[in-house]
Order: C-alpha cells, then structure tokens, then sequence
C-alpha cells in the first residue's frame, strides 16, 4: 500500500464514486494511481482510459515515485511472458507486491 505524498492525493486516488463503478467514468476522480507500475497521471476525459502521466503532486508539489513500468515488463519478460497484458501471469504481479516485497 502506498502511503502517497498528501492527504489530498491519498483521498483522491482512494475515492470510491457511488454512482460510478469506473473511475474513468467519475468527473469528480481527477488523477488514476496504477499501483502495479506506482505512477499517477492525470484522467484525460475522452471516453476511454487514457492517463496523462505527472511527475509531480498537483496539490503539494512533492516529485512523485518514478514509473516502475518499465522494470515490470522487463521482470516478466524475464520470466517468459512475451504479453504480459494477455497472458495469466503470477499474482504479484498484478499489484504492486512485484516492487514492495523484492
């Protein structure tokens, strides 16, 4: 579980819309955390998932983690999965387990 940077980022990317079951979907939900690759980025409201990645916290101002998407690909690769996103892969790596218990 990521502690995130400030009280505002941790209620935005644990907000849990009544009304929306898709966080994509929820105009009050302004920033997607993957915890899987720990990056953030900002929703860009054009009918799908699309994410602009931040690199800092729009409400402190703190550095943000860098992406770990890169190295998780590699990781798999490394295990044999070629599409990683199609493929059943271990179950830690479908959280940020993969990173926080290495």
């Amino acid at each position: 579980m990521n502690s995130h940077c400030c009280p505002a980022m941790r209620e935005q990317v644990s907000f849990q819309c009544d009304m929306h079951k898709d966080l994509f979907e929820c105009p009050d939900v302004l920033v997607a955390y993957a915890a899987r690759y720990d990056e953030y980025g900002l929703i860009i409201r054009d009918g799908g998932q699309s994410v602009r990645l931040i690199s800092h916290c729009p409400w402190c101002g703190a550095k943000l983690p860098d992406s770990r998407r890169d190295r998780w690909f590699d990781e798999l690769e490394a295990l044999g999965f070629d599409e990683p996103t199609a493929q059943e892969i271990p179950e830690k790596y479908k959280t940020d387990a993969w990173y926080r218990d290495a």
